[in-house]
């Protein structure tokens, strides 16, 4: 996936739940803090902040996001390091109400979730993409 070119608001914009929209927005101006980057649309529906190098030990290598996100319908996909859920428990065990998977948290609302805790989680991610923090618990 590469950066798209399309404006961020537009993406936004066409988030059809006001509450969800006004999340994704919140969730936007949280990581952009976090980074340090501005928005990107990434794809489609994927908002990115920064980018970082990743080489697989199969070789396979590219370019993605620091930190990233996509406000579905249902929840907002935040995008974090791999196997997250049991790298993080401790910051996971905070936030609240939350489904994940492999790579991504998924959250219905912000407001029901510790603000903190997402933060943490974001930031780590970022870190060990940087190659500045351990993907430790």
């Amino acid at each position: 996936m590469r950066p798209a070119g399309a404006p961020v608001e537009g993406l936004l914009a066409r988030v059809p739940d006001e509450k969800q929209r006004e999340d994704a927005r919140r969730l936007c101006a949280m990581m952009q803090e976090i980074t340090g980057e501005p928005p990107t649309v990434w794809g489609t529906s994927i908002i990115g902040f920064g980018t970082y190098h990743y080489r697989y030990a199969s070789g396979r290598q590219g370019v993605s996001a620091l930190a990233s996100f996509s406000p579905r319908r249902q929840h907002l996909a935040i995008y974090l390091i791999g196997e997250f859920g049991s790298r993080h428990r401790s910051a996971l065990a905070r936030l609240g109400p939350h489904t994940t998977g492999k790579g991504c948290l998924y959250i219905k609302h912000l407001d029901d979730v510790d603000q903190d805790a997402l933060g943490e989680l974001i930031d780590r991610s970022v870190r060990v993409r940087k190659g500045i923090d351990r993907a430790s618990a």
